[in-house]
């Protein structure tokens, strides 16, 4: 395979990867405008992915058709900069998840029970809410003072959403949930999510649906015992100030160990990317303008971009008005 000079860098689209799962709807194409195929069910789009079989791939640009893992491997300092350093793996993946239905409680693994229950990574994540229908719920963490003792006797009864702390989702709320965290994503909720790179999820309870084949859904009840922290207690929305900057405003979102969240709202030219690291950006108001040398990339709702650090800081304009979040390795 010939090797892709290191200039020929650019700000990265890659093919969305769709997931159709049970829970799943239609709101992918009539809320993020995402291409999907007849039918229903479409639950998930990924967006950037180095998940064992799902691997991201160019959309388009001089790249175009070149997997992430391909990039990774041959790239790998220029796409990840000296601050994120020498990765065997794309470290975040990124998608957009529409819960037609409530979504299974689960809970995922901790890098050491990630490894050790499901030889996958941990999976600590965050979400941004994009969309609401009302009456729509979020459920996040457990009530204060409940048990294991407690959890499992209701996981055996079967109503285990008495013992879930939920509040209304709404539109821009951003919630991090740390790995061990129980949680449900409620119907009618539409959101993006960034995560450590793993798909490691555990299955508490399904609300005592079926699946196609008229039986339950399997469960994972030991190990979702054995990952959950039942010290953590309720997760709330994080609260955000927004700071000025050039163009416009930054809130500072979620902060994990893996990944640092920002949203900016737009309505002048301004910064994005750094040259010590790498940058994704996903639009979910608006639309804008990328520029990066002479080359000039638009930017949507639900569309998602991976700057690679060595192109440096790019020009990003607004038309008119965008809203973008911003993700990188800390």
């Amino acid at each position: 395979m010939k090797r892709v000079m290191v200039d020929s860098l650019h700000p990265l689209r890659f093919e969305p990867i769709f997931k159709r799962l049970i829970w799943g709807g239609r709101r992918l194409a009539t809320v993020l405008r995402k291409p999907i195929g007849e039918g229903s069910e479409y639950a998930e789009s990924w967006e950037i992915s180095d998940h064992r079989l799902d691997v991201s791939r160019v959309a388009d640009g001089p790249l175009a058709g070149r997997t992430l893992r391909d990039l990774v491997h041959r790239h790998g300092d220029d796409l990840f900069g000296p601050a994120v350093g020498h990765r065997e793996q794309f470290p975040l993946l990124v998608k957009f998840i529409d819960a037609q239905q409530d979504l299974s409680v689960q809970v995922h693994p901790d890098d050491d029970r990630g490894r050790r229950l499901a030889n996958d990574n941990g999976k600590t994540e965050t979400w941004v809410i994009v969309h609401a229908e009302p009456g729509s719920k979020i459920y996040a963490g457990l009530r204060p003072g409940t048990t294991r003792a407690e959890l499992a006797a209701a996981i055996e009864r079967g109503n285990v959403e008495e013992y879930l702390h939920s509040f209304p989702a709404r539109r821009g709320d951003c919630i991090l949930i740390p790995a061990g965290t129980v949680h449900a994503i409620g119907a009618g909720v539409v959101l993006a999510e960034f995560q450590q790179m793993s798909d490691a999820t555990f299955r508490l309870h399904d609300w005592n649906r079926v699946g196609h084949d008229g039986r339950p859904r399997p469960l994972h009840v030991a190990e979702s015992l054995e990952s959950i922290n039942f010290e953590a207690g309720p997760i709330v929305p994080m609260v955000t100030s927004p700071e000025p900057m050039p163009g416009g405003v930054r809130e500072r979102l979620s902060r994990s160990d893996y990944f640092a969240l920002d949203r900016l709202t737009l309505n002048a030219p301004a910064s994005l990317g750094e040259a010590d690291r790498f940058t994704i950006v996903l639009g979910i108001e608006g639309e804008a303008e990328i520029r990066s040398r002479d080359l000039t990339v638009p930017l949507g709702l639900g569309q998602t971009l991976l700057l690679p650090a060595s192109i440096g800081p790019c020009e990003v304009s607004p038309r008119g008005s965008a809203t973008l979040l911003t993700c990188v390795v800390p």
